[in-house]
């Protein structure tokens, strides 16, 4: 199931919490989650299919202060990790994806330089931001906030730039949340590519930290 190549291991255990599996970017989308939220062990499946992604991961501990954020942590320095020097690759990715009225666009840039940023393009944003604010995933607790903890932590601990606009929003919190994240997974699969072309760090700089 996994490529040696670009592959890590998941491990973070705290005082609250036990978190561990593998992590591969040269996959075939295959997943074996269990987060203790069954919103996020399907959100995750999603972005490892659509990446190419092969997860693995399995989080155990106290569900109710911070899990979703330590689960963040392990992923996020898990790609970072998996990436090793980023020589040839191609750095950047964006992607948008529909499903029925639903349209979510992700871009990102692996920089070095970590930052999160939701944009609105349609209808009030007040409005908007308020509706997400009070939905759940379908009949669980799980809401937009859970996943912007859990994304707030990738992104801090992977090293991402991600901007995501969601374009259309007619649809459930249910939607949304998967085209987010099969968007993250195209996206990220783009930019972490390997450019035949390219010799050494995408950067004029010479050096992604």
């Amino acid at each position: 199931m996994f490529n040696k190549k670009r592959q890590t291991q998941l491990q973070r255990k705290t005082n609250e919490v036990d978190i561990r599996g593998r992590f591969s970017l040269e996959g075939a989308g295959n997943a074996k989650i269990d987060t203790g939220f069954e919103p996020l062990n399907h959100l995750l499946a999603l972005f490892a299919f659509h990446g190419f992604f092969d997860l693995e991961l399995k989080a155990e501990g106290d569900l109710q202060h911070h899990i979703i954020e330590d689960i963040g942590i392990a992923l996020g320095k898990g790609l970072k990790e998996s990436l090793g020097d980023k020589q040839g690759i191609n750095r950047y990715g964006s992607f948008s994806v529909t499903m029925d009225k639903v349209v979510v666009e992700a871009n990102l840039d692996i920089s070095g330089r970590p930052s999160l940023l939701k944009k609105v393009s349609f209808g009030d944003k007040e409005m908007v931001d308020a509706l997400l604010a009070n939905s759940r995933f379908d009949d669980t607790k799980f809401g937009f906030s859970h996943a912007e903890e859990f994304l707030e932590a990738f992104i801090q601990h992977s090293g991402l730039s991600l901007v995501y606009i969601i374009k259309s929003g007619e649809g459930d919190l249910h939607h949304i949340l998967e085209a987010l994240f099969k968007a993250l997974g195209k996206s990220l699969d783009q930019a972490t590519q390997v450019d035949s072309r390219r010799r050494g760090i995408p950067s004029t700089k010479g050096i992604i930290d």
